[in-house]
Parts: C-alpha cells; sequence; structure tokens
C-alpha cells in the first residue's frame, strides 16, 4: 500500500506542477488571461504540499526521484494537451527517468 500511496502521490504532484507551470506559460506566452497565472501559482503551491506526504522522510530522495516523474510527466502533458508528439529518444529518456525512480524510491534497503 505504501508504494500506491507514493505513486499515487507522484501523479498528483505531477499534476499540480506540470499543470501551475502550463497555466504560468499560457498566461505569459500565449497571452491568457493574468489570472491563468494566478491559478498556476496556486497549483505550484500545492505542489509543494503533495510532495511533503510522501511516505519516505528524505527530502533529497523524493525531490531526485520526482524528477523522473516530471519528466516522463511532462512529456505525456505535451501529448494530451498540447498535441507534442515524442520521438523514440524522448520515450527512451523517459523511461531511463522512469527506471530511477524506482531505484531511487523502492529498491529494498537495509536499515533506511
Amino acid at each position: 500500500m505504501t508504494i500506491a500511496k507514493s505513486i499515487l502521490l507522484f501523479v498528483l504532484a505531477a499534476l499540480a506542477e506540470i499543470g501551475g507551470a502550463w497555466l504560468i506559460w499560457q498566461a505569459v506566452r500565449a497571452d491568457r488571461a493574468w489570472w491563468f497565472a494566478g491559478l498556476g501559482v496556486m497549483a505550484l503551491g500545492a505542489y509543494g504540499f503533495i510532495a511533503a506526504l510522501q511516505p519516505d522522510a528524505h527530502f533529497g530522495r523524493v525531490l531526485a526521484a520526482y524528477g523522473g516523474v516530471f519528466i516522463a510527466g511532462s512529456l505525456l502533458w505535451g501529448v494530451v494537451v498540447d498535441g507534442f508528439r515524442p520521438d523514440r529518444w524522448d520515450l527512451a529518456g523517459a523511461g531511463i527517468a522512469l527506471a530511477g525512480v524506482a531505484v531511487l524510491m523502492y529498491a529494498p534497503r537495509s536499515g533506511a
């Protein structure tokens, strides 16, 4: 259950961070309304709280692992929201990043 909770928190954190950054991007780069940026700032704040709920108590490990989730999530966001089409190297990089997440977060540790 702890791994499932951790994965769910990573997904929620990615939605908050990537979505928040996308909203700010829309306000600044796509000339959308100012409140897009305000919603983006709130979503980015929510990301920080969600990340802090991870079962692992080590900030460095959680944020390092989250980097891999961010990589894969950003590519997926681009596909779903912006019509981006990743190439095989994008997909390979995302796979490597997610393998790093698994090693960092879920490898068996003695005494940790």
